[in-house]
């Protein structure tokens, strides 16, 4: 049996050609970027191009790329840096941002702030009208993602960081699922912090950015020897920045052929599950609005989610029950609840995301797999009743 990756949302298998840059620095590297001998120095420049690597992917100066670990310290730099030059006033995060927004907004109450969500519609959008509401009140930093991890819903995120920039407020946006699969600009984005992930786009795992802008003022989270401009401490992982830097040149020259692909691999496995419909009552979340080109998140009524993707992994589909990072919690998601999804339906939500490494037979034979996969569930759950 071949097992078939429907999960690039979660993570993506690391191209051969980032392999490639990264293994000299893997194998013999023997410089610290911080020494200023000739080891250290070819580290640094190697850095240093990444850095203008990862910039040119998103419309950003070089100077403007933080590097972190990952996409979950990022936000946190960003939400807690960010604050910590802010009066202790409100901290606006929407509905359904993923945990790492979430909770450090949260843990920022024990310092005086108010964390408040934002609310969504029924689509996933946010509701602008709720938003400016929100703004007349003091507020220090407003957080909406570029697009969400499980629904793919693309969120109108210049127009909320002009609203929170003519209320005084810092704007943040985690564009983790946005690089590569959207063209990506910080500087129409209008935004003072944007957070991006190598892992999500064929790059290693154990490399991410902040792009900042210069005139933001920001406290580390780490305090040490002063890397990367004195705002993330610590010795740079040459090898993971170097392969990042590298996934960014091939998201920038793949982006548009492989949103094309992956959006038309999305339509035909979307119109398999409508006509599957009558039989099996299936809900496809946010498809009435602007996706991501690669996601689909739907539910088949009367089968958990987690019992489903179960079943497809053991047929040889992997696929997802909603974010990677969640995927421990037996609660139904918190981004369909925000969306007014009943309970019952959302606990049947399952992801997925395709990639460009994806085939129109592997989606038409995923589609036989699911329908006969959820037909048997159905029928046992009829019998247990």
């Amino acid at each position: 049996m071949t097992n078939i990756y429907f999960d690039h949302n979660a993570t993506t298998a690391l191209d051969n050609s980032v392999l490639e840059a990264m293994l000299p620095w893997m194998r013999a590297q023997s410089g610290n970027p911080t020494s200023r001998h000739i080891f250290g120095r070819s580290a640094r420049d190697a850095v240093e191009h990444a850095r203008t690597q990862v910039a040119e992917a998103c419309g950003a100066y070089s100077s403007q790329v933080i590097f972190t670990s990952c996409g979950t310290e990022a936000n946190n730099f960003a939400i807690k840096g960010m604050a910590g030059h802010k009066p202790a006033t409100q901290l606006l995060t929407s509905a359904i941002e993923h945990h790492c927004v979430t909770r450090p907004a949260i843990a920022l109450e024990k310092s005086g702030f108010i964390s408040r969500q934002i609310e969504v519609n029924q689509n996933g959008k946010v509701d602008l009208d709720k938003l400016k509401q929100q703004l007349t009140a003091p507020t220090s930093l407003v957080s909406v993602m570029l697009a969400n991890n499980e629904t793919g819903v693309i969120q109108y995120v210049a127009a909320i960081a002009e609203m929170a920039r003519s209320a005084g407020a810092y704007m943040h946006t985690d564009a983790v699922q946005g690089l590569g699969k959207l063209p990506l600009n910080f500087a129409d984005l209008n935004v003072h912090a944007m957070t991006i992930s190598s892992h999500k786009i064929h790059g290693p795992q154990g490399a991410a950015a902040l792009i900042l802008d210069k005139r933001v003022d920001i406290e580390p989270l780490l305090h040490g020897g002063g890397q990367e401009r004195g705002l993330r401490s610590g010795t740079e992982n040459v090898a993971a920045i170097v392969g990042f830097g590298a996934a960014c040149e091939l998201a920038i020259a793949n982006q548009k052929n492989d949103a094309s692909h992956t959006q038309a691999l999305r339509e035909q496995f979307e119109q398999g599950l409508l006509n599957i419909n009558n039989v099996l009552n299936v809900t496809i979340f946010g498809n009435k609005v602007s996706r991501l080109p690669n996601t689909s998140f739907f539910a088949i009524d009367n089968i958990e989610g987690e019992t489903l993707v179960m079943a497809l992994d053991r047929k040889g589909y992997a696929v997802a029950s909603g974010s990677a990072c969640s995927s421990d919690s037996t609660e139904p998601s918190h981004v369909l609840l925000a969306m007014g999804v009943n309970a019952d339906t959302a606990r049947g939500a399952v992801r997925v995301s395709f990639g460009a490494s994806n085939t129109a037979a592997q989606v038409a034979e995923f589609l036989v797999t699911l329908n006969n996969e959820a037909t048997r569930l159905k029928q046992l759950t009829a019998i247990a009743a």
